[in-house]
């Protein structure tokens, strides 16, 4: 399970999502990419280009010994870097929570050309609100059927809700 590409893999959003596999029945393996792992030490630089992060997404792969079907993806970026390797890797499965579909305030910009012929089965789970891709956007987009979507009602990118509003809570979805 990747991190996204300005939060690293102890964030809450990752920790709640790890925990909710967890409590699950999931076995969940985190890892960090190098430029995330590099702030830590006090190195600040922005995160690269996904498809440069994917030779480590692949080593990270390699790493483990999973027992069972193995699934992977991540949070936003950790989860489009997933899906760019994912037919070539053979998972189970792909899940990516809050998909980037396109840049904040830039819905031309689609990220979605590799998603049109994408064979792994894949849970893409998605919060209506979501700045990078809201249910009408992604309505329009030309996705392979492997892909089913879990709309998380008035969810973010974190899928956190607004309990004012919604009436509901992070924990609930």
């Amino acid at each position: 399970l990747a991190h996204g590409a300005g939060r690293a893999m102890d964030s809450p959003a990752m920790e709640a999502i790890a925990s909710a596999l967890t409590s699950s029945g999931f076995r969940v393996a985190r890892f960090e990419f190098s430029y995330m792992a590099a702030r830590r030490a006090g190195i600040r630089k922005p995160p690269p280009k996904a498809e440069t992060l994917i030779p480590e997404y692949r080593a990270a792969i390699s790493a483990l010994s999973p027992s069972g079907a193995l699934i992977i993806g991540g949070k936003s970026m950790g989860g489009r870097i997933a899906s760019m390797i994912a037919d070539e890797v053979k998972p189970a499965g792909l899940l990516c929570i809050g998909y980037p579909f396109h840049p904040v305030g830039k819905p031309e910009q689609t990220r979605t050309a590799h998603l049109k012929d994408l064979r792994t089965p894949t849970l893409i789970v998605q919060g209506t609100r979501d700045p990078f891709g809201t249910r009408e956007e992604v309505a329009t987009y030309n996705l392979s059927p492997a892909i089913n979507i879990l709309w998380m009602e008035d969810g973010d990118h974190d899928l956190r809700p607004r309990k004012s509003i919604s009436g509901l809570t992070m924990r609930d979805h």
